[in-house]
């Protein structure tokens, strides 16, 4: 296996198992549901947030079929995304490709096990604040911002 495809995958077993691993000690070691929020910081908070939609609470799903239809589009997108990372040569777009990928897994185990995806980081600040998301959201939205971070530079690390 090539440097770029153990970077990849590493990066997404990472996230991966750093997400569940966090969601499931906050739901059954810390009983987040029943002890209730906490302050990490004066602008960070832990809680518990069930998203029955996906980024930022759009598109939520109430019915089985909704929840159903977003675990599919999950493991769809898990799979091209690894098609992609699989052939890919720049570790930038690898790592990038390898956060999304293991976020919406995350995500997806989430929607399966629970029927909604377990958030509970929320930032504020005076009378700001933030939505609130989790590992595999913030792995999702690096990944993202790498991603369009390559597709600007072009030609740099493309093969002839």
């Amino acid at each position: 296996m090539s440097s770029t495809r153990r970077l990849g995958v590493s990066i997404v077993l990472v996230v991966f198992l750093a997400d569940q691993a966090l969601k499931l000690w906050l739901l059954f070691g810390l009983r987040l549901a029943e002890t209730g929020p906490f302050a990490v910081t004066p602008f960070m908070n832990i809680v518990l947030a069930w998203n029955r939609g996906i980024s930022y609470g759009l598109f939520q799903q109430s019915t089985d079929i909704g929840r159903w239809g977003l675990v599919l589009v999950s493991i769809v997108a898990a799979i091209w995304l690894w098609r992609w990372m699989w052939r890919e040569p720049r570790p930038l777009t690898v790592a990038s490709l390898a956060l999304v990928i293991g976020g919406a897994l995350g995500n997806g185990v989430d929607r399966t096990v629970y029927g909604a995806v377990v958030d509970f980081v929320h930032l504020h600040y005076g009378s700001f604040s933030w939505y609130i998301f989790n590992i595999a959201d913030a792995a999702i939205v690096v990944g993202v911002v790498g991603l369009l971070y390559e597709s600007f530079r072009p030609g740099v690390g493309k093969t002839a």
